[in-house]
């Protein structure tokens, strides 16, 4: 059976085992090899998975372009999981206001059981944030979060190769590339336009931390997403990113555009899960 029938079933094991012996009769063919990259960051082991980008890349020039990308890629998932087990802080992206360091603390609360305290200072963080009003792939919307407690009015992504916190006060459309590779389902490319008018291409974590070790390819593959409740009903989320809305949830693979108004300066609510 080939790798990819396996990593169609969700087999993981049985497509790496398969994808490594195809590799070992085939090892100048560097599609193999980005295959395998692509393969090994969907099961989170990231050292392995650079080794083989950078094998691919010495194989084939044309591969250079996408190690430009993507090394700078795996290296910030070392940081991202850091800075979800409370080790390490993100970069904010601009001026960090207070509501945003005071997300940037709940890591390393949830990390110590320390749920009640995680909460109160969601709830504060989530109550001086800015509500930010604008259309998710032409459905409006009053306000937008990314339905994980931990980040809210926060977007996650990899910008000039660097792991940042993005609030979605900064921003004033985003446009996402539609899937066609696996690492899609790990880092999708995203066009971000600031509300200076800037823009930078990057790209946005498809999958929520730790999604990589569950034991659910569904979860690794971002084919679904799932919530787990960290006690004081703190939800954290599994597999793909959702971003929700007073309108309804939009997994993050579905959106293609998302435009922001100028700045609103009502409080956006909580976002709930039940």
């Amino acid at each position: 059976m080939q790798a990819e029938t396996y990593l169609q079933s969700g087999d993981l094991e049985k497509a790496l085992a398969e994808l490594k012996e195809r590799i070992r009769k085939h090892p100048e063919k560097a599609e193999l090899r980005i295959f395998l990259f692509q393969l090994l960051s969907v099961m989170g082991q990231w050292e392995r998975a650079l080794t083989q980008l950078n094998v691919a890349a010495e194989t084939d020039s044309d591969v250079l372009l996408m190690a430009q990308v993507y090394r700078p890629a795996l290296n910030c998932e070392v940081l991202r999981a850091d800075v979800f087990q409370g080790k390490r802080t993100p970069l904010i992206f601009g001026e960090p206001l207070d509501w945003m360091v005071w997300l940037t603390q709940i890591p390393s609360l949830l990390v110590t059981d320390q749920s009640e305290a995680a909460v109160g200072l969601r709830d504060q963080a989530f109550e001086a944030a800015p509500a930010i009003s604008g259309k998710i792939d032409g459905q409006a919307f009053t306000w937008i979060a990314d339905a994980d407690e931990r980040l809210g009015p926060i977007l996650e992504a990899i910008i000039n190769g660097k792991y940042y916190w993005v609030p979605f006060e900064r921003i004033r459309k985003i446009q996402i590339e539609k899937p066609v590779n696996l690492r899609d389902v790990i880092w999708i490319t995203a066009t971000f336009t600031w509300t200076n008018e800037g823009q930078a291409v990057g790209l946005i974590p498809s999958r929520y931390p730790g999604s990589e070790e569950e034991e659910d390819s569904g979860f690794r593959m971002s084919r679904k997403t799932g919530w787990r409740n960290l006690g004081n009903n703190f939800f954290i989320g599994l597999g793909q990113r959702m971003l929700t809305t007073d309108h309804g949830e939009y997994p993050l693979l579905d959106i293609r555009e998302v435009t922001f108004d100028p700045l609103d300066i009502l409080p956006k609510e909580s976002v709930q899960h039940g």
